[in-house]
């Protein structure tokens, strides 16, 4: 088979172009030190926000940053309908990346974090129990998908603090701290 210069030259344009398009949304690492500046820094959940929406190969972990960012806007946003729109994206957008991976512990521990924090009154509360549960099994397995040890870390600290485990869970949770130091 013969390819000519034009070939190559579109082959080569693709190939730059979807690189290009891919190096707007960082790696896990990199979003996960961000999304935390994000939490007081709105310019920078604006730009995470586009980055993220732009991405047309979203896996399971990056739509659930995508959800996390969506409830950071909310945060930001001072008319109170962008903040419930906003929340209402981050609860169907977090929905679609647990169905994805619901094995995975860093998209549960994303859901559980935002309904821990969002006010009680405004019902975005509905999967605390099997967000925890989740969590605390994938723990006890100790499959913690694509979290790093640091990661693992947090989510067992943020649960024993948020004080929504059983006192047997919590207890357990502080073996499990205990053993990764």
């Amino acid at each position: 088979m013969k390819f000519s210069c034009p070939f190559f030259a579109f082959l080569f344009f693709i190939l730059t172009t979807t690189s290009i398009c891919r190096a707007d949304v960082p790696e896990p690492q990199v979003i996960r030190k961000q999304l935390l500046v994000a939490l007081e820094k709105r310019s920078l959940t604006d730009s995470l926000y586009k980055a993220l929406t732009n991405e047309p190969n979203k896996t399971p972990l990056l739509t659930c940053y995508l959800g996390v960012v969506q409830a950071l806007k909310a945060k930001h946003a001072w008319n109170p309908y962008f903040k419930v729109k906003y929340l209402n994206d981050a609860e169907k957008t977090l929905k679609t990346a647990v169905a994805g991976q619901p094995d995975n512990i860093e998209i549960r521990f994303m859901r559980f974090s935002i309904e821990h924090n969002v006010p009680g009154f405004l019902g975005y509360t509905k999967h605390l129990v099997a967000d925890r549960e989740e969590m605390i099994k994938q723990l006890n397995r100790k499959h913690y998908t694509t979290a790093d040890e640091s990661v693992v870390r947090t989510i067992i600290k943020f649960l024993i603090d948020s004080k929504r485990c059983t006192p047997h869970e919590t207890e357990t949770l502080h073996k499990q701290l205990a053993a990764l130091k």
